[in-house]
């Protein structure tokens, strides 16, 4: 019998050649830094979960609490009848978390920055974005139908004279922590950059929130920006909080036109009520519980000493996110697959997520990591990477 799909069939031949076929992992038990991986224990590398709040008991509990009082699905979408006084208060949290006027949920960060940008902006406008921005910054921009460039990566003076250029409503979006290398956008430039030029400046700062700053504000905070700096920041609530879903923060202006204007947020159901509630828990965690962050700080720390000491290419980083730099994509699956033969689970990071030539180890940290992990996985790194040369 024929194949009815050799095209796509030859296609995925052509991946695996090319070290680029990714394979999902079964997990067994709770997120946490010890993790039952298709039926193996290891010690987790690779989670965004950087507070360590996705199995907190108090974060479980007030879900719990949350599916009693609403029960597991929200039964629609915003507004028709799915916002429920759990999303509301978590909103009104979430605006004097993070000092805007107002935030509006959304289902996911995809959705978040797909509808925001595209709610915005339409054809006759302009869209600049960072080179190396997360694929649904991208993808929000071009589905927009504005007018779509790209300035060098964490560039002002290239967006400077892009902007210079520009016509219509003119956007900047730019990732806060880029999730696969780690560095911090300037914020502080592109702002200046973009008030020049009558832009509004949109931040995804999925990575930094709850992580980066004092009191867990984010990079925007780390620059010490407010929302006439940075109009639309969006944040997520899977990664520093433990949870699920995403949020826009800004004006009351913004946020009325959000949910005047974007698809993503009046075409879908609402999260469930329950993680609103484990959100709300988390939220407040993660703004009392300073020790996560300093704890986070002293363990990407203390890796990247030891990193640089033995003689890993690690990249520039001051976030929880610490890559190895490896270079082809195939060293890197290998060097992965290795580690998870010594117990530690590191993701091989290959093209498309990052280009061509630069494949590499994606290590990641969370407040529950100790030392004695830290320094384990020096040791399999500097055995495995010896053993290579």
């Amino acid at each position: 019998m024929a194949h009815p799909f050799p095209e796509l069939a030859a296609g995925l031949d052509d991946i695996a050649r090319q070290g680029l076929y990714r394979s999902r992992r079964v997990s067994e038990s709770p997120q946490g830094i010890n993790l039952e991986i298709n039926g193996r224990h290891v010690v987790n590398f690779c989670s965004n979960d950087y507070l360590g709040l996705a199995n907190h008991p108090e974060v479980v509990d007030a879900f719990k609490a949350g599916v009693d009082r609403y029960g597991v699905g929200s039964g629609s979408a915003h507004l028709i009848c799915g916002h429920s006084a759990a999303h509301h208060a978590l909103e009104e949290e979430l605006a004097a978390f993070t000092g805007r006027d107002r935030a509006l949920l959304f289902s996911t960060g995809y959705m978040a920055n797909i509808g925001a940008i595209s709610a915005l902006l339409g054809r006759g406008d302009s869209v600049f974005e960072d080179r190396l921005n997360h694929a649904s910054l991208l993808d929000g921009g071009l589905f927009s139908g504005a007018r779509f460039k790209r300035y060098a990566h964490a560039d002002a003076a290239d967006l400077h004279a892009n902007l210079d250029r520009a016509v219509g409503n003119k956007l900047v979006v730019t990732d806060g922590v880029f999730s696969m290398d780690g560095d911090f956008a300037p914020l502080d430039e592109l702002a200046l950059t973009a008030k020049k030029h009558n832009a509004w400046l949109m931040v995804d700062d999925a990575h930094g929130l709850g992580v980066i700053g004092e009191h867990g504000g984010g990079v925007v905070e780390h620059f010490g920006l407010d929302q006439d700096d940075v109009p639309v920041l969006m944040g997520t609530l899977g990664k520093g909080f433990g949870t699920f879903g995403a949020f826009i923060a800004g004006s009351e202006t913004l946020i009325e036109t959000l949910i005047q204007r974007a698809r993503t947020y009046i075409y879908t159901t609402a999260l469930p009520a329950a993680v609103a509630e484990a959100t709300r828990a988390s939220l407040r965690l993660g703004i009392e519980e300073s020790w996560r962050r300093d704890k986070l700080k002293q363990l990407s720390e203390r890796f990247r000493m030891g990193a640089e000491q033995v003689g890993l290419q690690v990249m520039p980083s001051a976030s929880a996110i610490q890559p190895i730099l490896i270079g082809g994509s195939q060293a890197a699956v290998d060097i992965s697959n290795e580690l998870l033969d010594a117990g530690f689970l590191v993701s091989a990071i290959r093209p498309p997520t990052v280009p061509q030539g630069s494949a590499r180890l994606r290590v990641t940290f969370s407040a529950l990591h100790e030392q004695r992990h830290v320094d384990g996985l020096l040791d399999a790194l500097v055995k495995i990477t010896l053993g290579r040369k």
